[in-house]
């Protein structure tokens, strides 16, 4: 029996996806679009978008705050497993990337589950917040900026309801955080973030090896 999370080499991550992944066609036919642009690497993995969906359905949750949608593959997963009421704020900054999204929401019958706002995202969130949203979501995602992520989970915590879940993306950031030789500033950015959040009272932790690394931080209350 392991003491430690396996490696998976690409055997091992080939046969997780065989015998666990059931990524729809439509996710599938996305992810494959996305795959060819040049940003493709922002795209998270299948394997992560149907682990969030079942967080969404084990949450039994109806609101939803996106943070950074880039072509709407996490927006589509989270919708399809939202009540008919669901309802997701996606924020994101490119008209480009998420009419892409848009294509395959109205395809999967569920756009109207989803509200794009096209602004930085800080302004998005103060203006949820300015609009007595404290406490109305039941979830977060955030995989925006790195430079951004305390300020967006600052101000999740506010918009995200007590016993709600926010979820952050990279965190492992492709290893490069566990390397003190690499000192860019989005592995700076990502490693002060963690290290900020292992302290934070306010919250229940867990860093997930899925995808680049996926923490879940429950807000306590």
């Amino acid at each position: 029996m392991s003491k430690r999370t396996i490696t998976l080499d690409d055997r091992l991550y080939d046969y997780l996806s065989a015998v666990s992944l059931r990524e729809p066609a439509l996710l599938a036919r996305l992810r494959e679009e996305t795959a060819a642009l040049p940003e493709a690497r922002m795209q998270i993995a299948p394997e992560q978008g149907q682990f969030m969906a079942m967080l969404v359905r084990l949450m039994n949750a109806r609101e939803i705050l996106e943070i950074g949608t880039f072509t709407g593959y996490s927006a589509l997963a989270m919708a399809l497993a939202l009540p008919p009421d669901g309802h997701i704020v996606a924020c994101d900054v490119s008209a480009e990337w998420t009419a892409i999204g848009r294509r395959y929401w109205r395809e999967a019958g569920i756009a109207e589950r989803i509200e794009l706002r096209l602004a930085p995202a800080i302004e998005t969130l103060e203006a949820l917040l300015a609009d007595g949203g404290e406490d109305r979501f039941d979830f977060a995602f955030i995989d925006a900026d790195k430079s951004g992520y305390r300020a967006y989970y600052e101000a999740c915590l506010k918009l995200v309801r007590p016993g709600g879940l926010i979820v952050i993306d990279n965190t492992l950031w492709d290893g490069r955080v566990a390397d003190d030789s690499v000192q860019d500033a989005n592995t700076c950015a990502i490693r002060a973030f963690n290290a900020a959040l292992h302290d934070d009272v306010r919250v229940d932790l867990s860093l997930v090896p899925i995808g680049d690394g996926l923490t879940l931080a429950r807000r306590r209350g």
